[in-house]
């Protein structure tokens, strides 16, 4: 039988980034995701329901999320289910279902900085030639 993991996750951050090193210096990001649901219930209320996730994000793609990514910012996450298995210092086996990134997409405006506000346009003066108008010509469309 194939098999097939993907996940698609769109949410909010829980928590600021938290950005390590593996001892080859290979980037590693751990992320929280809130995801919310809205529905209404068999009274006719609405309830919000909320979905938490871990998810680990690995190499540059950690770095900049660490960098520009903080709580709060809303985030587009696509990867796979990744199940972790671990014994605690009592000898009991542990295990954690999480979400390994392959991309992680920002959703959230940058912060608001005069290099990146556009500039006032102006209405064209009269002494700077306009380019013709385009002839509605079928002869050189390409397909």
């Amino acid at each position: 039988m194939a098999s097939y993991n993907r996940v698609l996750l769109m949410g909010n951050l829980t928590r600021n980034p938290e950005i390590r090193y593996t001892p080859s210096g290979t980037a590693v990001a751990d992320l929280g995701l809130a995801i919310n649901e809205n529905f209404k219930n068999k009274a006719g209320e609405t309830v919000e329901q909320t979905c938490f996730v871990d998810v680990v994000v690995w190499g540059r793609q950690a770095e900049t999320s660490a960098e520009y990514l903080q709580k709060g910012s809303p985030v587009f996450v696509e990867g796979r289910l990744q199940l972790d298995q671990w014994e605690n210092q009592q000898g009991e086996k542990r295990s954690k279902l999480r979400v390994r990134a392959d991309r992680v997409q920002f959703l959230g405006s940058p912060s608001k900085s005069s290099e990146f506000s556009a500039a006032p346009t102006s209405a064209p003066q009269d002494n700077v030639p306009q380019p013709p108008p385009h002839a509605d010509d079928d002869d050189d469309v390409p397909f």
